[in-house]
């Protein structure tokens, strides 16, 4: 296992079961080489330490578009991680440090606080609309895909009949295999197209939203922020604010529901939820692509040296799952605190959201319990399959009685 060059991502036994390749590289090569969907060479990390040291370190930053970084895939932009998506400066460096201080201020404690009683009215009204339509149903397209969705671009102050084009042209952004070249740039220039627009119309009419806090920003003329950071910024959050907790909520419902002792410990103590929450995070199995990082320097990890222009990618899942930092690590446990996973990585480039993904997390399953505490798989954990290239991971669908 540990020698050659193995393609990546690994596929997985089962929508919820590990790839066996995670145990063995991180025992046998914690640092071993992959060949990715484009066919180019990078380098795999997937010891927590390790995982954990990469994202902490400025030289492996986020430059993806280097003339010699690895391409995530076949198609010339590279997708998501590729040269036709536009970064203004904001990857890396002082600039990058500059944004997220400003960014973080609008994703205040305040503001996510506030939108947690919304949060809930849309969780109830989507399972109103499960149970009007019976049993059994579809928990991810019924409630899991729509309720992040909802939340991120009342965020952005989009309005709920722009919605359903924004989660295709981000799923078009997120897939590695399923969409062309053209496609691709045809959702690039439309989303870009459309963000545009959108900016102009919340110039004219602000609203108590994120980007009219930003705009405002922009506005002020102090160069904290300028016009092409403000279109990088609000498309980077309404891509990834959105499929990651989407795929989340239905992997943690089948997660609990595959082993039913889980749920019912839940309905049991509903002060164990942000635990849960927790714990499914780390324990997740199906967690995509992982973080790709390039090296701008020669440097050394795991006693191998890397020479600079290496694309390194983070599997994080893979570090959530190691032994040596997390007792019975191949075990769900929902009492785990506290938690270290590195699900919304570590460092200067952790996930900006992550508050507000907690939150709609817990809120989701919080209302599901309430509301459904009979909830159960209406079919074998077997049937279920995996969205196929998404880079973040997740389940076609999760087809649920109560």
């Amino acid at each position: 296992m540990a020698e050659g060059v193995h393609n990546y991502p690994f596929r997985l036994p089962g929508v919820l079961e590990p790839p066996a390749e995670w145990t063995e590289l991180r025992q046998e090569c914690p640092v071993t080489s992959v060949r990715l969907p484009s066919g180019d060479l990078a380098k795999l990390v997937t010891r927590y330490d390790d995982v954990k040291r990469v994202l902490a370190d400025p030289r492996f930053g986020r430059r993806l578009t280097a003339d010699d970084a690895a391409r995530v895939t076949e198609n010339e932009s590279g997708g998501v991680f590729g040269s036709e998506l536009p970064t203004e400066g904001l990857d890396q460096g002082p600039a990058h440090q500059r944004w997220r201080r400003l960014v973080a201020r609008s994703f205040s404690a305040r503001r996510i606080a506030s939108m947690r009683p919304r949060i809930e009215a849309m969780a109830e009204r989507l399972v109103d609309d499960l149970v009007a339509a019976g049993p059994p149903g579809d928990l991810r397209s019924g409630f899991a895909f729509p309720l992040p969705v909802w939340v991120i671009c009342d965020l952005l102050g989009v309005p709920d009949d722009e919605r359903g084009r924004l989660a295709l042209w981000s799923e078009t952004l997120l897939n590695m295999n399923r969409y062309s070249q053209a496609e691709i740039d045809a959702a690039q220039a439309e989303f870009a197209g459309y963000f545009v627009r959108h900016i102009r119309e919340k110039r004219e009419n602000p609203g108590d939203d994120l980007l009219s806090d930003l705009i405002h920003v922009v506005d002020a003329g102090d160069g904290r922020l300028t016009e092409g950071q403000l279109m990088v910024t609000g498309q980077g959050l309404l891509v990834a604010g959105h499929e990651t907790t989407s795929n989340m909520i239905a992997k943690m419902v089948a997660m609990l529901l595959h082993d039913r002792t889980r749920w019912q410990a839940l309905l049991d103590d509903p002060g164990l939820v942000g635990n849960a929450v927790e714990e499914a995070l780390r324990f997740d199995a199906n967690a995509g692509f992982g973080l790709p990082r390039y090296l701008s320097e020669e440097a050394e990890v795991a006693g191998e040296r890397l020479p600079a222009g290496t694309t390194v990618v983070c599997n994080t899942a893979a570090a959530n799952r190691d032994e040596g930092v997390f007792e019975r690590a191949g075990t769900m446990d929902l009492s785990r605190w506290p938690n270290g996973h590195l699900a919304f990585g570590t460092g200067v480039y952790s996930c900006l959201g992550q508050a507000l993904a907690r939150t709609e997390l817990q809120t989701a399953l919080a209302v599901l319990l309430r509301r459904l505490p009979g909830l159960a798989l209406a079919v074998p954990v077997e049937e279920i399959e995996p969205l196929e290239g998404l880079i973040v991971g997740g389940l076609s669908r999760l087809p649920v009685r109560w």
